[in-house]
């Protein structure tokens, strides 16, 4: 997973997927923003099983931390970034999708997951 995390390797295959699928037609932040937000409310089948990959001052995750994603956080919580929602101590909570990594999921939901990271990576912003 670390190795994952630390690679900004350019991917012509994923670049292309994002460019055609995701952000098509969008002109500002706002629109690559929901562009972002419902490519993965479209590709992640909920419930998943994650981990923690990566600790985030604005997270309560701990590295290798396992969690249930439940669902897609509120549009109005991904205008800058993705989060999503899981299930801890019986309360759902928010937290980066960048800092989860599919467990337990299929390929769709890894896949989208994977170009969400890339899109981190890279240092791209909406």
């Amino acid at each position: 997973m670390e190795r994952f995390m630390n690679e900004a390797k350019h991917d012509p295959e994923r670049e292309e997927r994002i460019i055609m699928e995701i952000i098509v037609d969008c002109y500002d932040e706002a629109e690559r923003a929901m562009g972002w937000y419902y490519y993965p409310q479209d590709k992640l089948q909920f419930p998943f099983t994650a981990h923690c990959i990566t600790r985030r001052a604005i997270s309560p995750l701990h590295i290798n931390e396992a969690v249930e994603v439940i669902e897609m956080a509120p549009e109005e919580e991904c205008e800058h970034e993705m989060f999503v929602l899981i299930r801890r101590e019986k309360e759902e909570l928010a937290v980066p999708l960048a800092q989860l990594m599919p467990v337990s999921a299929d390929e769709e939901t890894v896949q989208a997951i994977e170009d969400w990271h890339y899109w981190v990576r890279q240092g791209y912003q909406f």
